[in-house]
Parts: structure tokens; C-alpha cells; sequence
């Protein structure tokens, strides 16, 4: 009589196989698209910093005497 009570009282040893699918299938969908993300953001870095290096001119460490240097404008569309 013992060994039937703990068997009643026992919870399964697992979930179902349906709830665990879906859980891996959740977990393996979160980490794709946290990775797509990642990239997505180191893109659009890349992209900005080479805008940004192209838009301005580097300026020079110090201030120096010598006259402004004609500078060509940007033309805007």
C-alpha cells in the first residue's frame, strides 16, 4: 500500500513532449532574432561611421596662422 500512495503523489518526471517542443522551439526563435538584431545594429554602425567619415574633413590638431584654406561645398539635392 505504501509504494501506491507514492505513486499517486509522484509529479511526471517530465513535461509533455508538445510543451517541451514548444519551449525549444521559443528559446531557438528568441536567440535568432536577438542575433539578426546584433548584426542589424553592427550594419548600421559601420554605415553611419562611414557617412560620417566621408560628410567631414578631418581638422588639424592645432590652430595655426596661415589663412583659411577654400573649402568646396557640399551640394545639396
Amino acid at each position: 500500500m505504501p509504494t501506491d500512495l507514492m505513486r499517486a503523489r509522484a509529479p511526471p518526471a517530465s513535461p509533455p513532449t508538445s510543451a517541451r517542443n514548444f519551449n525549444i522551439v521559443a528559446i531557438a526563435l528568441t536567440g535568432a532574432l536577438v542575433a539578426l538584431q546584433l548584426v542589424g545594429l553592427a550594419l548600421l554602425e559601420r554605415s553611419h561611421a562611414h557617412a560620417m567619415q566621408m560628410s567631414f574633413p578631418r581638422e588639424p590638431a592645432a590652430c595655426t596662422d596661415t589663412p583659411d584654406v577654400a573649402v568646396p561645398q557640399i551640394p545639396y539635392d
